[in-house]
């Protein structure tokens, strides 16, 4: 899974965080037009706007936890998997709103950069976890176990979702230990693709222009959907990157949306206003859904959610997503924004989602089940996800932090922005 995952952090703080004092106060917070013509910047006049968001980060919680009691204890919520929808459309959001501010910043987007800052924020701590189960594959004799290192090998190269799709009928046993990771192949995927071609929109269009073209890319998948689906293409749909991009998409477009309007712009508190009133209701659809649609199972609802299902649960997730980013004092966010969530959701909902299914897996072989079972899986998947933290993820992104230099505007030619 967004970022399932800590992926999503808000690296749009943590980049401004890496400027020298020097450079973070040349930059305004609003540039001028004519700032925006020398940077770049090309009408996105707010990019800059905001920083970390502690209710995304208490969401973040939320979303992991929620994934954690569904693999524990499915029955009960048979849509829990709605919770990597979630993390879809968060990631989708965060990653643009960094790729948009560093263009408006700079004029250009650091592809190198970007592409190092992922690499070391999600590959090291996974290749440790699949190290960790081919190892045990080997010294430990049990049913979860067996061929594991060839799961391992596939998590490792993010390819699992790309073979869980090519699967029609039920899912084989060669991804089964780590088949979580099917999420985060599709989010690593959609990274390499993605900055590439808003590289190519923010360079060749107006930020109308932009928007427009990023609209008319969350329905492009929706339309392939309903061309693909067959109930024996579900494997297909639910785990392609083409079939799933509109749930990144929707987060895109939103943080174009929130980049292109101005803090004056009576269009931003229009949009305020209406995602602090939506957010209630969508945050109780999405919860109406992880305990009423079974989404991984056959039944009557497959035709429509594997058609436009995904791109409504999107807007939904985009809803309470600009409602936590624009109503700090409303009481989703107060709630979501507790120290607690938010620390856990920073710091620790990666690691959790990478190594709950192996934990619980592994603990189920073991023979800890029934109400034991969840307690212990969260504790133990809490801890291996704070050890990962600490031993891996924070000194290797300490250690990128020292690296990173100052970036410097850049000249561009000048054009107006557009209206």
């Amino acid at each position: 899974m967004s970022d399932p995952h800590r992926s999503t952090v808000d690296e749009a703080d943590k980049a401004t965080e890496r400027q020298s004092p020097d450079v973070r106060a040349a930059l305004p917070l609003v540039p001028s037009p004519a700032q925006r013509h020398r940077r770049g910047g090309r009408g996105f006049s707010s990019a800059l706007r905001g920083g970390r968001v502690a209710g995304l980060d208490g969401l973040r919680t939320v979303a992991v936890m929620l994934v954690i009691v569904y693999h524990v204890e499915p029955d009960p919520l048979p849509g829990g998997s709605v919770a990597v929808d979630v993390f879809f459309t968060l990631s989708g959001f965060v990653i643009t709103r960094l790729l948009v501010a560093e263009y408006a910043r700079t004029g250009r987007i650091g592809l190198g950069s970007f592409y190092r800052r992922r690499w070391l924020r999600l590959v090291p701590a996974m290749l440790v976890m699949c190290a960790v189960i081919a190892l045990l594959s080997v010294a430990l004799p049990l049913p979860l176990l067996d061929g594991a290192w060839v799961a391992a090998g596939l998590a490792a190269a993010s390819v699992v979702n790309l073979v869980r799709a090519g699967e029609s009928g039920p899912y084989t046993d060669i991804t089964a230990p780590l088949s979580h990771t099917w999420s985060l192949g599709v989010e690593e995927q959609f990274y390499l693709a993605w900055p590439l071609l808003l590289l190519v929109l923010l360079r060749q269009a107006t930020a109308r222009s932009v928007l427009g073209w990023v609209a008319a890319l969350c329905v492009l998948p929706v339309l392939w959907r309903t061309v693909l689906w067959d109930p024996t293409a579900a494997h297909r749909i639910y785990n392609g990157p083409d079939t799933r991009a509109d749930q990144l998409l929707v987060g895109a477009l939103l943080a174009v949306v929130l980049a292109r309007l101005r803090a004056d712009d009576p269009r931003l508190a229009l949009l305020r206003r209406w995602a602090g009133r939506l957010c209630w209701p969508a945050l109780a659809l999405l919860g109406l859904i992880a305990w009423q649609v079974p989404i991984t199972e056959e039944s009557r609802w497959n035709p429509v959610w594997y058609t436009v299902g995904f791109l409504a649960v999107a807007v939904l997730s985009a809803t309470v997503v600009a409602a936590l980013d624009l109503c700090p004092r409303s009481w989703p966010s107060r709630l979501l924004s507790v120290s607690v969530l938010a620390w856990v959701g920073r710091n620790l909902s990666y690691g959790m989602y990478l190594w709950h299914y192996p934990v619980i897996r592994l603990l189920s072989d073991l023979g800890v089940d029934g109400g034991r079972l969840l307690p212990a899986g969260i504790v133990v998947t809490v801890a291996a996800a704070l050890a990962s933290y600490l031993l891996v993820e924070r000194p290797l992104l300490r250690r990128d932090r020292f690296r990173v230099r100052p970036l410097e505007p850049v000249a561009t030619p000048a054009r107006a922005p557009a209206a």
